[in-house]
């Protein structure tokens, strides 16, 4: 997942810059409103995160000059201002959510977790493709170039937390959190285990493996294509 932030405090642009590598997204990072527009204007990121008050174009500006692009990237929107009136005004100028400062970081990315979920819509969350796997939620069926796979109920949860994170590397705190429900590492090969298993399912027979290992870091669920 690509995200831009719009952030001209260079500390804080520093830390959201690496917090949010961390967690697996790519990041781009403007230091002024004018720089942000330029960029978002594109088109090219999954969701945006703005400071409010920022150097040439302010946050709102931004979102509003967006909108009437016909642009509907979400925006999350960073504000010292958290008065009612403040919130409103930022969701009617076109964000998406509005979180205050000071924030806990656990926040920011549960907030931007529900936006991209949101923002996927219900397609996404009935049927899920990479390259020829492909996984129907409803029926929990997973096919790859047409041949059913047969995967247990615990390796159809990490394959669909894989698939709707695909492009992204998934760390192992994600996996235990999110797979296992663990907050905790219980300093097993659990992960392991489970990935070699499923890296086998839907990688035999197949010239284009799709489970990729980070080194120090997680996996990814990609195509080399």
């Amino acid at each position: 997942m690509k995200l831009l932030l719009i952030e001209d405090d260079t500390e804080a642009a520093r830390f959201l810059v690496k917090g949010l590598g961390e967690s697996g997204y790519t990041v781009e990072h403007a230091a002024d409103g004018g720089d942000g527009l330029s960029r978002a204007s594109e088109g090219q990121f999954d969701l945006i995160v703005t400071d409010r008050m920022l150097p040439r174009v302010d946050g709102l500006a931004i979102i509003e000059r967006l909108r009437a692009l016909g642009i509907g990237t979400p925006v999350l929107v960073l504000s010292a201002l958290g008065g009612v009136d403040d919130r409103v005004r930022g969701l009617k100028a076109g964000g998406d959510d509005y979180l205050t400062k000071p924030f806990a970081f656990a926040e920011l990315l549960a907030r931007i977790e529900a936006l991209l979920r949101r923002h996927a819509g219900t397609a996404h969350a009935t049927r899920l493709k990479v390259e020829d796997l492909e996984f129907d939620l409803l029926a929990r069926r997973v096919t790859r170039g047409g041949r059913e796979l047969e995967l247990t109920t615990r390796e159809l949860k990490l394959l669909e937390f894989l698939m709707r994170r695909a492009g992204q590397v998934v760390t192992r705190t994600m996996l235990l959190e999110g797979v296992w429900d663990l907050h905790f590492d219980p300093q097993s090969n659990l992960i392991d285990v489970h990935i070699s298993r499923l890296r086998q399912a839907i990688d035999r027979g197949s010239d284009h493996p799709l489970i990729h290992t980070v080194r120090g870091t997680g996996y990814v669920l990609r195509s080399d294509g």
